[in-house]
């Protein structure tokens, strides 16, 4: 078979980056910590930030939630792309890491439009349900623990409007999913999710080769 897609090479990545991504300086600053972290691998590439803030603009987005912050790059991004009276919802388990993403959302001055809620995903979606909080969310990012993905994904549901957008991320899992010999508990784990999604007729559903794999979910009205 034909291939229908471009193999992306570390030259034709640094082309990519070099010739669309246009970071703010706290992007590019936040991006640069973030590599020397530990867990850099955690964080989402440029690129995908950029994707993100652009389906936010195209939606006219002005209320966000975000499951799993880390250090905060894809909230900056997030956070810029919505206007001055939007809001995002945040949602991490880390104080210190999440320490690191509020130094870039003040030097960015979006600070006042992030609520960061430290405390179980799962509880702070609950609770934004039980404050009858369901359907005023136009758009939601999960990237967190992948053990809870359908968690997140059915009260994100339930949370954003209908022609609300939710991005997940990490679906393809390094293409750990696409290897049947690989049974770790994780990757059968975004394998079951991965094929329920694309069972739900309650959302018109796209799976995007960036990143790590990136699945957008339109909730029908």
């Amino acid at each position: 078979m034909a291939e229908k897609f471009i193999r992306l090479s570390d030259s034709i990545y640094e082309y990519l980056v070099s010739h669309s991504v246009r970071e703010t300086d706290a992007l590019a600053q936040l991006r640069a910590e973030t590599a020397t972290h530990p867990q850099a691998r955690m964080q989402i590439a440029p690129d995908q930030g950029q994707f993100m803030a652009l389906l936010v603009r195209l939606m006219g987005a002005k209320k966000a939630l975000e499951v799993g912050v880390f250090t905060g790059y894809s909230s900056l991004s997030v956070a810029l792309a919505l206007p001055p009276d939007g809001k995002l919802i945040a949602c991490d388990v880390s104080e210190d890491y999440t320490a690191i993403a509020r130094r870039y959302w003040q030097l960015a001055g979006v600070a006042d439009k992030i609520d960061l809620h430290i405390a179980p995903a799962l509880e702070t979606l609950d609770h934004l349900l039980q404050e009858r909080q369901a359907e005023t969310f136009d758009f939601a990012f999960i990237d967190a623990d992948k053990g809870s993905y359908q968690h997140y994904y059915d009260r994100a549901l339930q949370l954003v409007r209908p022609g609300g957008l939710i991005a997940i991320d990490n679906v393809l899992w390094s293409g750990r999913v696409a290897d049947p010999t690989d049974q770790d508990k994780i990757t059968n784990t975004l394998r079951a999710f991965n094929q329920k999604l694309a069972a739900d007729d309650r959302v018109s559903l796209s799976l995007v080769s960036i990143g790590d794999g990136l699945t957008l979910a339109l909730k029908k009205g």
